[in-house]
């Protein structure tokens, strides 16, 4: 079965491209807490900022840690990949391998063709067209929390396009920056038939003016039974940009043994 990791691998690195496409969202200052804005205000808000703070981000670099474990048959299998990463506005990525222990096969196989998805996936049509947007998706308002930093909402996303790389579930959106903090989906359409369901999570850290990935986390269970997870953890950023050259984060904790990553083919 670890064949068809290759089809859950291929949504994954489109849903980084499109969800995760949101490591343009800079902070703004805002007095306002915005108690009453409707789903389609929401979004609104969130896309405008998102394309004019996509303007804004020249380059940021940092580490990341690839994790996938897979239990099944004929065996039960891990890897590990850190990899080094710098983005240069508008659509360059680039990956330096420092080091990988575990299964060979699923370091060549899976998580380093992870890597050259995610630089095809930077295209501005694969970003468009994978978008969380009104372009794309459906919005609907659930709730709305007050925390010390502000208002968060929920919101429940439909896909409006029979598209594999689209997803449904919720998204969690900071009122003040009207940036994306956290998502939960699963793919609007499976991947491969050999999956029977798969869940990812995505959760963002402010970076200085940004907020950028900080931890990806999906399983995938197979049809025959088994199941993969892979954890992709995110460290150290550097962030350069016309106002905060040179700001960097905080270093995150490793990858935790039970986070999630989708082991499927893409």
């Amino acid at each position: 079965m670890l064949q068809n990791l290759g089809n859950s691998r291929k949504w994954i690195v489109i849903l980084l491209a499109g969800l995760a496409g949101m490591p343009v969202c800079r902070a703004q200052d805002s007095k306002s807490e915005n108690p009453s804005l409707t789903a389609d205000q929401i979004v609104a808000r969130m896309t405008a900022r998102n394309e004019e703070r996509a303007a804004a981000l020249k380059a940021y670099s940092g580490s990341r840690v690839y994790q996938l474990r897979y239990h099944g048959f004929p065996s039960d299998r891990e890897a590990e990949l850190v990899v080094e990463m710098r983005y240069m506005a508008p659509t360059t990525k680039e990956f330096h391998v420092v080091s990988q222990t575990g299964s060979n096969f699923i370091c060549d196989r899976v998580l380093k063709r992870l890597l050259a998805g995610e630089q095809e996936a930077q295209s501005r049509d694969n970003r468009q067209e994978t978008s969380l947007s009104s372009r794309n998706y459906t919005f609907s308002l659930e709730s709305q929390e007050t925390t010390p930093q502000g208002p968060v909402y929920k919101l429940k996303v439909e896909p409006k396009h029979k598209n594999k790389f689209l997803y449904r579930g919720h998204v969690w959106v900071d009122g003040r920056d009207f940036a994306v903090l956290r998502i939960e989906a699963e793919p609007a359409k499976s991947p491969s038939f050999w999956l029977s369901k798969t869940l990812i999570e995505q959760q963002y850290v402010k970076v200085g003016s940004f907020w950028l990935p900080e931890l990806n986390k999906s399983t995938s269970y197979i049809r025959l039974g088994g199941n993969a997870t892979l954890t992709i953890a995110y460290r150290d950023y550097v962030v350069h940009d016309g106002e905060s050259a040179g700001v960097r984060s905080q270093r995150t904790g490793p990858a935790s043994s039970g986070s999630a990553a989708a082991a499927a083919e893409n």
